[in-house]
């Protein structure tokens, strides 16, 4: 039976209609599945790099993410994504906000059957976030998958290094700095170089190594600057400070603002007993980026000065700080240890958190020479000779090792 004409018209309608909202759902669908939620990348302080620098990253997160959002399961721009959130996190010292970001961009790479050569960039990213974040022996494992899938890239190497070094590894950290030098000598595998001969106690051969690193740097790039600030501070540490402020004013005139540079010049000016221009210099760098290493540096200059209500405020806040990093997934035993030696004299706190350190690395030259510190601080001689004869083990020639050596 044929349908009256309205009726027929009224189903072609109510079926056009029907039609229309299948497909709009279908649209909604496609950008539901297209729409994807990824970390922001936050503005710079007023500043912090250069502004070629900001205008870049920005133009790449925008690249990025639009490639994301029509391939939302594509490794690349991910892996692209995570890399530049670790360039982002070592400029303007935001871990708390990049390091879980990179970390998420990373796993969500891992998790979708990646090639082998997506696999081991993952892997080799996933290394350094783990680095940065103190999980020292789970970047190890992380490194040592990395290098079973590519054992011809330096960068893998570099992070291998690093982890041995910080577990307190020794010989194996030098076996793999040597591979990843023979690999590509440049700036990160001069100044790993480096760091392992100052270990080991050759002072002139580290800062030889060093000047390598920085001469294979580009001049006002952040890699480049933080060379010639190591440098610096190999110069400072061993009782050579103009030297070091040369190297420190050079970084301000190829890369102006580095808050690291200007940290480190209010080091020099608080040693030499300018107070007032260590404090200009180190409110300066805080008002570049968010570190506490530099609260603790203020902190202990207002202790210095008798200032002591400004000195317990920045103790409250860099807690607060503490509090956050942790939260946000990185370790801060060490750093809390310090806090509690130098600036609330709270030795027993102080112990607490540099014999869990010590528990993950019992090897580490540096967290047996906190706990040689602490001991000390709570007048136990024995236990404290104990952790320096640890501490002293690479016949490293740290001037703080010989002045608490010089105690016994």
């Amino acid at each position: 039976m044929k349908l009256p004409i309205f009726l027929t018209l009224i189903f072609v309608m109510l079926l056009s209609q029907a039609c229309m909202r299948h497909s709009d759902n279908n649209t909604a669908a496609t950008q539901a599945e297209t729409t994807v939620e990824l970390p922001d990348l936050l503005k710079r302080t007023k500043g912090v790099g250069t502004a070629e620098e900001q205008a870049l990253a920005t133009s790449r997160y925008g690249e990025i993410t639009t490639e994301i959002s029509k391939d939302p399961k594509a490794a690349k721009p991910r892996l692209q994504l995570a890399e530049l959130f670790m360039w982002e996190a070592r400029i303007t010292g935001e871990h708390g906000h990049y390091y879980p970001a990179a970390l998420e961009m990373i796993e969500s790479v891992l998790t979708q059957n990646p090639t082998p050569d997506e696999t081991f960039q993952a892997l080799s990213y996933k290394a350094s976030v783990l680095l940065s974040l103190h999980e020292f022996g789970q970047a190890l494992k992380v490194a040592e998958k990395a290098v079973a899938l590519n054992p011809y890239n330096a960068q893998i190497y570099g992070a291998l290094v690093d982890a041995h070094v910080e577990l307190g590894q020794y010989t194996k950290a030098v076996e793999m700095a040597d591979k990843m030098v023979s690999i590509r000598p440049d700036l990160r595998s001069y100044s790993r170089i480096s760091y392992l001969r100052e270990i080991h106690g050759q002072v002139d051969g580290a800062i030889e190594a060093m000047e390598m690193a920085v001469k294979a740097g580009l001049p006002g790039t952040e890699e480049a600057a933080w060379a010639r600030l190591t440098l610096g501070e190999l110069f400072a540490r061993y009782d050579q400070p103009d030297k070091a402020l040369e190297q420190y004013q050079r970084i301000l005139a190829e890369r102006p603002g580095y808050p690291f540079a200007i940290a480190a010049m209010a080091d020099l000016a608080a040693d030499a007993g300018e107070h007032a221009k260590a404090e200009k210099l180190l409110k300066e760098a805080i008002a570049l980026i968010p570190e506490v290493g530099f609260y603790h540096q203020l902190a202990e200059l207002y202790g210095k000065m008798e200032r002591t209500k400004e000195k317990d405020a920045l103790v409250a806040e860099m807690l607060v700080m503490l509090a956050d990093d942790e939260a946000s997934g990185h370790k801060m035993g060490l750093e809390y240890a310090s806090l509690h030696i130098e600036l609330t004299n709270d030795y027993n706190k102080a112990l607490e958190y540099a014999q869990a350190e010590y528990q993950a690395r019992p090897e580490n030259i540096d967290v047996n020479k906190v706990l040689a510190n602490v001991y000390l601080k709570l007048n136990q001689p024995e236990e404290a000779q104990a952790y320096l004869k640890r501490a002293k083990v690479t016949q490293s020639q740290d001037p703080e090792l010989a002045r608490m050596d010089s105690l016994f």
